[in-house]
């Protein structure tokens, strides 16, 4: 017979827990989130150095913000999800921004725009339940050229870059090309599942995500002379109060109406993304509690609208760069849900799994300078890491959705308008080649476990 939820204080819909209090502690998760959230959380930084004119401490203090208001979705609002960017949609993101707009400030008005649009989508669609109607209204050929748009716009950015900013991979490109291999290969390949399963070694590598390909930069880089390290000590104080003032619209002015509307399209894009990570969620929850009948999971979709609303909404507020609310991290939920399904002696809560992963809410690694210092010179390799396998997760995704051919040819002409065009051009091409290629074609029930 299944217990009650892990309790907590309730506040309307939600639930907030909090950590050593109403979570216990797991080292094994939080050892693992500290690493992965040091190879992952700062990847971009060179983005926020680069194009939008932040120092390295700015760009430090902005990723912390970024860090708790990810943490909030578990501790104030109870969410039973990983949470992460909604990465695919990261690619579309820098190409509208930093090929649209020249100046940081504008670009920042740009982000706030993109962030407090997409809280006022998930609320309104989250309050109303209109949500689902509207993801199985859309066609399955818009949707996957949706996805496919953003693999091409990652791909496009780690090796060609655009005007305004070089390629990624022109940084670094003997490491960031073997990191890439790397992770790619023991994430995606063939052969090397079958030695996964042959081998424990093979299958502990593959689990530990990007760092592999990390390890690989981090040696290889200092032999070939593109990486050189100057590792500091002591504790970084991060200039929030700097950062507020270049990037808050409270400062630097609000966005315009022509950027409010000009963003509107991606936020709708970025939905159609966020959805999907929630019913894939949902069944990374629901194929765990087969095993954990001693614990209830509460899947409230309304919920996750209203805090993903939320925290995007303050995101736009005081530290803008969207898209790095979302509702879940795949990878994370996965690994974490495997461990608590082995029992309550492996794990006492999800809930408690969770949080320990992302440190109980604490960003230290933002204080740390000798991990931050250690690791800025790898923050390119991040980045590109994140936007490869990003790339090559949406172009399969994708690439499986269409049922015949010219569904498939129509998929990589709207992947490549919303690549290369405004999202408007985009949106309205990839309609228009639905319509005239393949009909309305939509999946009357395209997430049948969905309750």
């Amino acid at each position: 017979m299944s217990q009650p939820e892990l309790p907590g204080w309730r506040w309307g819909p939600f639930t907030c827990r909090i950590p050593f209090y109403h979570t216990r502690f797991h080292w094994q998760e939080a050892l693992q989130g500290f690493f992965v959230a040091a190879a992952t959380g700062l990847a971009l930084v060179p983005i926020m150095t680069s194009a939008f004119a932040l120092s390295y401490e700015e760009a430090i203090a902005i990723s912390m913000i970024h860090s708790i208001l990810i943490g909030s979705a578990l501790i104030f609002f109870g969410e039973p999800y990983a949470p992460g960017w909604v990465t695919p949609a990261l690619p579309l993101v820098l190409s509208f921004v930093i090929g649209g707009y020249d100046d940081p400030v504008s670009r920042f008005q740009a982000m706030t725009a993109l962030s407090l649009n997409f809280a006022v989508l998930l609320i309104v669609l989250g309050v109303t339940g209109l949500g689902k109607k509207f993801v199985i209204w859309l066609p399955d050929t818009l949707k996957a050229g949706i996805i496919l748009g953003a693999a091409i716009a990652a791909v496009y950015r780690v090796f060609v870059g655009d005007g305004s900013t070089p390629s990624i991979i022109s940084h670094q490109p003997v490491s960031i090309i073997l990191a890439c291999a790397v992770c790619l290969i023991f994430s995606f390949s063939l052969p090397l599942q079958k030695l996964r399963e042959k081998y424990k070694l093979v299958a502990l590598i593959a689990a530990l995500g990007l760092l592999p390909g990390f390890f690989v930069a981090a040696v290889v880089g200092p032999m070939v002379g593109e990486i050189s390290y100057n590792i500091e000590w002591g504790i970084l104080l991060p200039p929030v109060a700097d950062a507020f003032a270049k990037v808050s619209p409270f400062v630097i002015g609000w966005p315009s109406w022509d950027i409010f509307l000009s963003a509107m399209p991606l936020a709708i894009i970025t939905y159609v993304i966020l959805f999907g990570d929630m019913v894939t969620g949902n069944e990374v929850i629901r194929d765990g509690l087969r095993h954990r009948q001693d614990e209830h999971i509460d899947i409230n979709p309304t919920r996750t609208h209203l805090s993903v609303g939320i925290r995007n909404g303050l995101l736009g507020l005081f530290a803008p760069f969207f898209p790095t609310q979302g509702a879940m991290w795949t990878g994370v939920q996965v690994i974490i849900v495997q461990r608590w399904a082995q029992g309550k002696q492996a794990m006492d809560s999800l809930h408690s799994g969770l949080i320990s992963y992302y440190l109980m809410g604490i960003p230290l690694l933002f204080f740390l300078k000798p991990l931050l210092t250690g690791l800025q010179p790898l923050l390119y390799v991040a980045l590109a890491l994140t936007l490869m396998l990003t790339a090559f997760a949406c172009a399969y995704v994708a690439l499986s959705i269409p049922r015949n051919n010219t569904s498939r040819g129509t998929v990589v002409v709207i992947g490549a308008g919303l690549a290369f065009f405004d999202p408007w051009t985009g949106l309205a091409l990839g309609v228009l080649a639905t319509l005239l290629m393949v009909g309305w074609d939509r999946n009357p029930d395209p997430i049948p476990h969905e309750d």
